[in-house]
């Protein structure tokens, strides 16, 4: 467990330093999350200790939560008064996400029909 722990955050501090390093938009534990893929599509897959350890982080994933929603509190006087841009931007991009995910939808099932279509 604590060789698997280490691997995952090995790789996420990996990504922070290529991160700040290239001064990247993405965040380090993305670019971390994206080589740890790689690294373990190479090899075949994770090994049955990091498969279990993932696990485990993953049932308590809910405690993680907890900073975020009292963040959200300590900036309550913040988000009162700025609530109709946020709104509108959540709106937004809830509707942009949609239309993108319609749009590549119809997309995959055209090439789909085509690839099973008899010559």
């Amino acid at each position: 467990m604590i060789a698997a722990i280490t691997l995952l955050l090995l790789f996420q501090l990996l990504g922070e330093v290529i991160a700040k390093t290239l001064a990247l938009p993405i965040p380090g534990p993305v670019i971390g999350m994206a080589l740890l893929f790689a690294a373990l599509a190479a090899r075949g897959g994770p090994t049955a200790n990091l498969r279990q350890t993932a696990q485990g982080l993953l049932q308590h994933l809910s405690l993680l939560f907890i900073p975020a929603g009292t963040g959200v509190m300590l900036h309550f006087q913040r988000l009162s008064d700025e609530w109709l841009a946020l709104a509108l931007s959540l709106f937004g991009s809830t509707l942009l996400t949609i239309a993108v995910t319609a749009l590549a939808l119809r997309f995959l099932a055209r090439r789909r029909d085509v690839r099973s279509d008899p010559p």
